[in-house]
């Protein structure tokens, strides 16, 4: 097997795929932020409130649902990285994308639970 620090840094189209495949996952997470978001606004047990974040369920939801695709697109990146690099292609573009939905994640979850607790 060769050094991956020797391999060429042929792209072969992979910085494109992987780029479309972060849009699509972070345009799932926003659909789902949207629907959690509509859901929870229209539940009656916060018809009262002034807040559609009125209990814990509506805020798990809201913090949680969006995490949990942005989390499933970060496995996904990274299983699309080890089955590139099994196949001895250009995998690098690949690891940065599942990185980077990652740091995304926690980002996403560090300032939803601030604002729960807020």
């Amino acid at each position: 097997m060769a050094d991956d620090v020797e391999k060429p840094g042929a792209d072969d189209g992979q910085y494109r795929r992987a780029v479309l495949y972060v849009v699509c996952v972070v345009g799932v997470a926003a659909l789902v932020f949207a629907a959690v978001n509509v859901w929870a606004a229209n539940r009656g047990a916060c018809a009262d409130a002034q807040t559609h974040l009125c209990d814990t369920l509506s805020e798990s939801a809201i913090v949680i649902g969006p995490s949990a695709v942005v989390l499933l697109g970060g496995i996904g990146a990274f299983i699309q990285t080890y089955q590139r690099w099994r196949a001895g292609n250009s995998w690098r573009t690949w690891q940065g994308a599942g990185w980077f939905l990652f740091i995304l994640m926690t980002a996403y979850l560090a300032i939803g639970a601030a604002t729960i607790t807020a």
